[in-house]
């Protein structure tokens, strides 16, 4: 008996909750950082998630800044902004937008998000039903994973091809499908990967997609940060062949990740979304959803308009720079082996060779140990799918990248096997 002869409490958490984020990226790292040794005075090299902001040579343009501040000031943006996010923004977006499109966006076609994170939940609610299914890449963003578990939508996985620059296995994707799927993601560029989609490949996807009667949702959060052969080809292009509902936001390609501002987009010239219902849901979603902050939203047209090549420039070549570094290091450390050089993104996929480590169990135990001796954090890669791999983002200052390198080559030195 308890508390004026009540036997116990009738609630307790939601077990189901804490089962769908048990594996997330931000828990994860935070995880493997928990192992740092406090005793070495090192600076830290984070080369675990994908957030440069903090790093001199990544700070966002005094464009984006300004028009923060010049939307503080002007006390228009102080209210609560519609469900679906204010005009001018909405507006700004689809300009934006449309530049690599074949058709032109409309407002109505743009949905203001809480982050790109936002966007993933909202879609990943509005698709559940009772037995349905959406088809998640591997490796992926553990986040998709995590939304469909939560609302009780089955996820199936689809493998990215290494061997053929992490393309998607579209034999694959068709052997999973069934008449309940409803939808497949794709992430380009990609996270974990670095990889960069063809138009060819792209419209092979679309094709599939239409084959099957399913949506395509394109996580394009890393937009335009490309730097190899390949140039960015945004989903949208083939919304003629398939509806495809983009993810994105300014988080990435403006380094700004805790201003939480990114959007849903509906490429639908034949309007399937809205016959479909779909459009009606994502608004009922965001009826019961916080929005983001109004002056954030207010700055959009400035920054999108205003943002000059120069600044874009000059992060695509410090990316090009350290995802030359990363992938050259690599090549130089014999347990690791990256399959396939970066070619946009912020991260490699780096495959473990354990048979090289003396006493290293799998991938999450390679990356507590060197946490704990080298202070450098890298993701295990049973977070994004694939166990005794790692990802390691390259999106930091060149001089620290180099540091971080080299501690993982002193850790292989170190934990190889003696001949």
């Amino acid at each position: 008996m308890e508390n004026g002869g009540r036997r116990r409490w009738g609630f307790q958490g939601n077990e189901g909750l804490d089962m769908a984020a048990s594996v997330t990226i931000r828990g994860v790292v935070t995880k493997v950082m928990s192992n740092l040794n406090p005793e070495d005075h090192r600076p830290v090299i984070p080369l675990g998630h994908g957030d440069p902001s903090g790093f001199s040579c990544f700070r966002t343009t005094p464009v984006a800044e300004d028009a923060v501040g010049d939307a503080l000031r002007s006390r228009k943006f102080n209210s609560y902004a519609p469900t679906v996010g204010i005009l001018p923004a909405r507006r700004a977006i689809a300009d934006y937008l449309s530049h690599d499109l074949p058709y032109e966006l409309s407002p109505d076609d743009i949905f203001l998000t809480v982050g790109c994170s936002q966007a993933i939940e909202v879609i990943m609610k509005v698709l559940a039903h009772p037995g349905a299914n959406v088809l998640l890449p591997r490796p992926g963003y553990a986040f998709y994973e995590a939304h469909a578990a939560a609302n009780h939508l089955e996820f199936r996985h689809f493998d990215l091809i290494s061997e053929k620059g992490w393309e998607v296995d579209l034999e694959g994707i068709k052997a999973r499908a069934d008449e309940n799927t409803v939808a497949m993601v794709i992430i380009n560029p990609g996270n974990p990967c670095g990889n960069v989609f063809t138009h060819e490949h792209l419209q092979k996807v679309a094709e599939t997609a239409r084959m099957l009667g399913i949506l395509v949702i394109a996580d394009e959060v890393y937009g335009h940060l490309v730097f190899g052969s390949n140039p960015f080809v945004p989903m949208g292009v083939f919304g003629s062949i398939t509806p495809v509902i983009t993810l994105g936001s300014l988080s990435k390609r403006w380094i700004v990740p805790g201003w939480r501002l990114g959007w849903l987009v509906t490429n639908d010239p034949n309007g399937i979304l809205h016959k479909s219902g779909v459009v009606e849901s994502i608004v009922s979603s965001l009826n019961i959803s916080s929005h983001p902050a109004t002056f954030i939203q207010g700055a959009i047209p400035q920054i999108t308009e205003k943002t000059t090549d120069d600044f874009f420039s000059n992060i695509i070549s410090i990316l090009r720079e350290t995802s030359d570094i990363c992938f050259e290091r690599i090549e130089d450390i014999a347990c690791i082996t990256c399959p396939h050089k970066p070619e946009g993104s912020m991260f490699a996929m780096v495959k473990l060779n354990l048979s090289l480590l003396e006493d290293i169990e799998d991938d999450m135990n390679f990356c507590m140990k060197l946490s704990k001796e080298e202070s450098v954090i890298v993701l295990p890669g049973f977070a994004v799918g694939m166990r005794n791999w790692i990802r390691i983002t390259f999106a930091i200052d060149p001089p620290s990248l180099e540091d971080g390198l080299g501690r993982i080559k002193a850790f292989y030195k170190r934990h190889s096997k003696k001949q």
